[in-house]
């Protein structure tokens, strides 16, 4: 069955999936959307190791696998290797996010591929690097929220560490680990070669502590925890309305002059307290009670309307089922439609990226285990008794 490409942008590139989880899946993601030709490898029915990726028709698998082809395939058997050593001389890209030892195991790092195929781009994302001291320790997101600094800085102070609502350091370690195949595809265009890329969970997460991060590398100051207030810049936080709660960001001395017109509080302008960035910092306690009491009369839509008209940063806080209901949302498309075959019509997470000339679709929801194998199989020249013998000795 011949498939239309997600998009024209990668549609150059095979990529061979062996991730799992979250960090590996949602690097493929973003190739799969952009339509790359990426086969998911998976172990066949019944095979020790499983995906780990939770139940496989429930929101986050179906959410992570879209736009890919499945193939099964045992590699801890030699006829099982080989096959995926044949699929590797015609791909542009392998990615794994196993522990580091375990593709040394399986004869499948890059450096035993790299003689099959020199053009070959192989990614790999642990969760404490590929060496070093914590190279074989199992990585999970929240431990690598807490080593890169992120729950210290995380939560209202005085309340302990808190871990951030969402599994950034696996997402962040994706999207670097596909910004770092990218760029080695593009470097391959000049030199003809290959090469490992390589991203972690720890790794990724300190990237993205960013300004927190430079804040003691430059400056030796350990930040804390700063609650709902920007840890810099102030007014910025979080203001109770009469009917619920409103994000306002009102820092900077211009912006600060029309957001105090705006809710009636002139005299703040003038007040030797808040008259400057550093002193409103200072003093944000006094100032944040003194916006509360203003805030507090209104509804939050009141606000947004006026804050908004007054050219002052500010926004609802969204339950997530008001977050898809936003008509911003809505124009911007973030719900994206697919046809599953067994769960009928269902939405997924849509790019947040767009290209005018080569947009990325929502094209295949996510594939049932092994549902192409035997596609897979034939372009690599197996015919159907070959196919049915692998299928007996459980190889695929």
């Amino acid at each position: 069955m011949s498939r239309l490409p997600a998009s024209e942008a990668l549609a150059r590139f095979k990529v061979l999936d062996l991730t799992r989880v979250r960090a590996g899946p949602t690097c493929v993601r973003q190739l799969a959307d952009w339509g790359a030709d990426v086969i998911k490898i998976e172990l066949p029915e019944g095979a020790q190791g499983g995906d780990m990726g939770g139940p496989r028709h429930g929101p986050d698998f179906q959410n992570l696998h879209r736009n890919k082809r499945s193939i099964t395939l045992d590699l801890k058997q030699p006829e099982g290797a080989e096959i995926f050593r044949r699929m590797v001389r015609t791909a542009d890209v392998v990615v794994e996010n196993y522990r580091p030892d375990v593709k040394f195991r399986l004869g499948i790092d890059y450096e035993r591929l790299k003689p099959l195929n020199r053009r070959l781009v192989y990614a790999s994302i642990s969760g404490f690097g590929q060496d070093g001291p914590y190279r074989e320790r199992p990585g999970f997101d929240q431990v690598a929220q807490g080593m890169g600094g992120l729950m210290w800085i995380t939560g209202l102070p005085g309340h302990g560490p808190v871990r951030a609502g969402v599994p950034i350091a696996d997402l962040g370690a994706g999207i670097f680990c596909a910004f770092g195949i990218l760029v080695a595809l593009l470097e391959r265009e000049v030199s003809g070669e290959g090469q490992w890329v390589r991203s972690s969970l720890l790794q990724a997460q300190i990237a993205l502590t960013d300004f927190q991060s430079a804040r003691w590398l430059i400056a030796k100051e350990v930040p804390g925890q700063a609650g709902n207030d920007h840890p810099t810049s102030i007014p910025t936080g979080v203001f109770a309305t009469s009917d619920g709660h409103i994000n306002i960001a009102a820092s900077g001395q211009h912006i600060f002059q029309r957001f105090c017109a705006a809710i009636g509080a002139e005299q703040l302008v003038s007040d030797p307290q808040f008259g400057t960035d550093k002193l409103r910092s200072k003093n944000r306690v006094a100032l944040n009670a003194a916006i509360a009491e203003k805030i507090r009369v209104r509804s939050s839509r009141e606000w947004i309307d006026i804050l908004n008209a007054a050219g002052v940063p500010c926004g609802p806080i969204y339950k997530m089922n008001e977050v898809f209901e936003d008509p911003q949302v809505r124009h911007l498309g973030m719900a994206a439609d697919v046809h599953h075959p067994q769960l009928g019509d269902i939405q997924v997470v849509n790019q947040p990226v767009e290209l005018s000339r080569t947009p990325s679709h929502i094209r295949y929801a996510t594939p049932e285990r092994g549902e192409h194998t035997d596609e897979v199989l034939r372009a690599l020249g197996y015919d159907d008794q070959a196919i049915a013998g692998l299928r007996a000795r459980k190889i695929v």
